[in-house]
């Protein structure tokens, strides 16, 4: 099959790359000018915010399907936000309206962000109302509701994943990192729960999404069988490394303290940070799980990587690279 894909230069987009070039998929990667040549695979230059480069290139390519991975999870403003999430959305949609609306699947990459936090007992489904509570989440809702627009003019499916993790993932990787140096820190989450996946899985999700008829038209969590603690996940994490660290329980009102530090970082050189007062209101939340039974019951998704499993292949990988 001919496939193209945005943000293959990350994270969830690399592992979906490969994942296609192993099974014999032609994969054209979507990159910015500014952007480096990916290391395998063809890729071709589109400015975002050009339609016409996008209609050039859909009429060229008439790819069978197109995974729309690229997105922002850093900002300043929510017009950020608007410009990495909502605004290539709609203009990819609107190129392939006008060029190549005989596609097989539009497959949107968003985000539990998107629906906001659960509560602790209470994972979100599909049917749920869609409450995000920061820029991020918005902006992938935003993006969602145009995708949806379309209605029955493309074939798209939205794939909203909890926090995925695995080889590559730079945001999990300082948890992995801090045992690695003897620490394993709480900053008041210890016992506060959330949903994984396992970028494998994630993975299989998107593609096996993308292969179903039953998939047309709809949205779909993938996630790992049940919620865990971030207790449960960094316990893990110390097990499979074999090391021994000291286990800090801090106060939450340090994650703020750091919230106002990236701001005021931001204020002077302009660059997006990780840590904001946004990332800390999603921080404090008792919850972010959600459940999958309906990808299964669609298209069959069955996580097949554990947490022990996951964690240890994360682990290896990160100390074969020597990013610890």
């Amino acid at each position: 099959m001919d496939v193209l894909i945005t943000g293959a230069s990350g994270f969830v987009g690399g592992r979906l790359r490969d994942a296609l070039l192993e099974a014999g998929a032609d994969v054209v990667a979507i990159r910015r000018p500014s952007s480096p040549e990916p290391s395998c695979g063809r890729s071709a230059v589109a400015d975002y915010s050009d339609v016409a480069s996008l209609r050039a290139l859909m009429a060229k390519e008439k790819p069978d399907y197109v995974f729309h991975v690229a997105g922002a999870t850093k900002g300043v403003s929510y017009e950020d936000f608007q410009r990495a999430n909502v605004m290539p959305t709609r203009h990819l949609l609107s190129a392939l309206e006008a060029e190549h609306p005989e596609l097989s699947r539009f497959v949107f990459v968003s985000s539990l962000a998107a629906f906001g936090p659960s509560g602790a007992e209470l994972p979100l489904r599909e049917t749920a109302a869609r409450r995000p509570i920061e820029h991020y989440g918005r902006s992938k809702l935003e993006a969602e509701e145009a995708v949806e627009a379309v209605g029955g003019i493309l074939p798209w499916t939205i794939i909203r994943p909890a926090g995925v993790y695995g080889p590559g993932d730079v945001d999990y990787f300082q948890l992995f990192r801090e045992v690695a140096k003897g620490r394993n820190a709480y900053f008041g989450n210890r016992d506060r729960w959330f949903s994984a996946i396992y970028v494998d899985d994630c993975v299989r999700a998107l593609v096996g999404a993308a292969q179903s008829e039953s998939a047309i038209g709809e949205g779909y969590f993938v996630c790992d069988r049940r919620p865990i603690t971030w207790r449960t996940f960094q316990e893990m994490i110390v097990e499979v490394s074999g090391r021994r660290v000291k286990t800090l329980n801090l106060p939450e009102f340090l994650v703020n303290v750091a919230a106002a530090g990236g701001e005021m970082a931001t204020k002077f050189d302009g660059k997006p940070r990780l840590f904001n007062r946004q990332k800390a209101k999603m921080s404090a939340q008792e919850a972010w799980t959600c459940r999958s039974e309906k990808a299964g019951e669609h298209f069959g998704y069955t996580p097949e990587i554990d947490l022990r499993e996951g964690v240890r292949r994360a682990t290896a990988w990160y100390r074969a690279e020597g990013w610890m």
